[in-house]
């Protein structure tokens, strides 16, 4: 009996080991942080989920865009970088928030990792003057185009 009873109680205690396992293991994956992407053009601000912050496509050309901002920017985006298109500036505007811009592709088009790119300078006006950003923006065939790259530009004097 002194045998029974061990490896009853081993077991019991492999039993208890695996089910702590099991509810460790489902308590991890239910705290963690999760971020959805709603698309392309969604853009309402920063999306913050606990310490994580992702800065949504709009706000890579301007910190003031709202998502009818973006919609209006990236429209004038695809136009302008279109690479069939005359190369010409492509303008947009907001009634509603205000705020207008104009994007202008600088040189020719390009191919990286698969997906024609493009550089441009784009410039927002804001209640507080002239946004001028620098960048690149890419698209897949057949795509929509993303802006993968933006900084601050001083224009020329």
């Amino acid at each position: 009996m002194t045998r029974l009873s061990a490896y009853i109680g081993s077991v019991r205690r492999g039993q208890s080991r695996w089910r702590m396992a099991a509810a460790f293991a489902v308590a991890l994956a239910a705290s963690g942080c999760s971020v959805s992407f709603t698309g392309f053009l969604a853009n309402d601000d920063d999306i913050s989920t606990g310490s994580v912050t992702v800065r949504t496509p709009g706000a890579l050309l301007s910190p003031d865009f709202s998502t009818e901002d973006w919609r209006r920017a990236a429209a004038a985006l695809a136009i302008a970088l279109d690479p069939q298109g005359d190369g010409a500036s492509a303008g947009w505007s907001n009634p509603d928030s205000g705020l207008k811009g104009s994007i202008s592709p600088v040189g020719s088009p390009f191919v990286k990792n698969d997906e024609v790119c493009r550089s441009f300078v784009a410039t927002t006006v804001t209640t507080r003057g002239q946004d001028w950003v620098q960048g690149s923006a890419c698209r897949p065939s057949g795509g929509e185009w993303a802006v993968r790259s933006a900084k601050p530009w001083k224009k020329p004097a």
